[in-house]
């Protein structure tokens, strides 16, 4: 008999740990190959992990909500053959820590949490972002001596702050409800109790899913980082609607794909943004990243009502087909669960299309670290005034709005209008004699 170690593999560039979230197979069951062994998630998407072997699970080196590195062992699998050495991985440090943290977080759930812009002193997203994952209290964050400009705190000091986090003066803890207890000076205000939630007897309390926790988490620190305003304009797609009436059975019958009205918006998207690099761009403190690749996040609603939102790498570069196909893909599996981690990594600009439910226009919320999200609104038929040389007159014309959220802290209206515009020309001036 052999040993097999089961490791989780590489999941995308970008993802570097994962948590387990569900056991598939137990010690002693049979596993075929390519057969699912256990589901994990990462903080975007959850995925299985098969076996690269026939065999029999021997034994489980992780428990359930462990958090797990790539590459670490996570699983025994006995099969026919010559020995395998194994080599039985403990939890390294930082899973350990992680996972005390997860238990601490579970036990501390009534403390209040850190409001980071209470604090009279600047901290970039990246930096917040790492003390709430760490549960770093704003008193520990205002404590930490930073390197980077003007003192400011970079990465490496809070990772290093982190990293020796066991040699530092505990900071006491403020409980909801008590007064705060001051440990250094400048200590920021506790931010108030939520008002509490009466609930009666027929009421059904639902625990929040997974990832209803963290879109939740996402949503409230996009709001708390990013100065939203938006911008609203009408577009004529009569030419849009006609054309693509004209070629959608052909297109599917040539092509083995459906074309919707989602390709050819995210066609313009990705012209306007060639057009305005500016759009396309990140936020890290006082620091502007200028991105070289135009990255096309997709938000896609799942069966469960959560959103997720795939990414169209490189959309400049595709042309129409190509943009369908990609679109297609991203959402079938989306909707399947099919997803890979890589498959939601590196978006530059997001789109979101409300129309689908009805929506004339929204007002999203901006997906961190991007600077703008564009809500398509539903196509409908109105009156319009239309121009000719002969005069004006009424006529039926299908309309929808372009809703634009963008980060007023980097984009001003000047920008982000005529990004929205520039949208707006090229869907208006769609070339009806194209082909597909």
């Amino acid at each position: 008999m052999a040993r097999f170690e089961l490791k989780l593999p590489k999941m995308g560039e970008s993802v570097a740990e994962a948590t387990i979230t569900n056991w598939l197979k137990q010690v002693g069951d049979k596993i075929e190959m390519d057969e699912a062994v256990l589901e994990i998630a990462t903080d975007k998407v959850d995925s299985e992990v098969p076996s690269e072997v026939s065999g029999i699970l021997v034994e489980q080196l992780f428990n359930k909500d462990d958090l797990v590195q790539v590459g670490q062992t996570i699983a025994i699998i006995e099969t026919e053959g010559g020995d395998v050495a194994v080599v039985k991985q403990e939890a390294t440090p930082v899973a350990v820590a992680e996972v005390a943290k997860t238990v601490e977080a579970a036990k501390d759930s009534v403390a209040a949490p850190a409001n980071f812009s209470d604090s009279e002193k600047f901290f970039s997203p990246l930096v917040k972002n790492i003390a709430k994952e760490e549960g770093v209290s704003v008193a520990e964050l205002e404590s930490i001596k930073g390197s980077g400009k003007d003192g400011r705190i970079t990465k490496e000091d809070i990772l290093n702050y982190i990293k020796n986090r066991g040699n530092q003066p505990a900071v006491a803890p403020i409980a909801i409800g008590t007064a705060p207890v001051v440990a250094t000076q400048n200590v920021a205000p506790v931010a108030q109790k939520a008002a509490p939630v009466s609930v009666n007897g027929g009421d059904e309390i639902v625990e929040m899913d997974r990832m209803r926790k963290l879109i939740s988490g996402y949503m409230v620190a996009s709001v708390q980082t990013s100065a939203h305003v938006q911008s609203f304009i009408e577009v004529d797609v009569t030419n849009i609607v006609k054309w693509r009436n004209k070629v959608k059975d052909a297109f599917e019958k040539r092509e083995g794909e459906k074309l919707t009205f989602t390709p050819i918006m995210m066609e313009a998207v990705a012209k306007a943004l060639k057009d305005f690099p500016g759009m396309n761009i990140s936020v890290d403190g006082d620091y502007i990243i200028k991105k070289k690749n135009i990255n096309l996040g997709m938000a896609a609603a799942l069966p469960n009502g959560n959103l997720i939102v795939p990414v169209i790498k490189n959309a400049d570069q595709l042309n129409l087909v190509g943009m369908a196909k990609a679109v297609n893909d991203l959402g079938n599996r989306a909707k399947a669960g099919k997803l890979k981690p890589d498959d939601t990594q590196g978006g530059t600009y997001t789109v979101t299309n409300v129309g689908t439910f009805g929506s004339v226009f929204g007002t999203p919320i901006i997906n961190q670290p991007q600077v703008g999200i564009l809500a398509l609104g539903a196509i409908r038929k109105v009156p319009a005034v239309i121009e000719t040389p002969e005069g004006d007159f009424i006529g039926i014309r299908q309309k929808m709005f372009l809703s634009h959220s963008y980060d007023h802290r980097v984009v001003d209206g000047a920008l982000g209008g005529s990004f929205v515009k520039r949208v707006a020309d090229y869907l208006e001036a769609f070339d009806v004699n194209r082909d597909f």
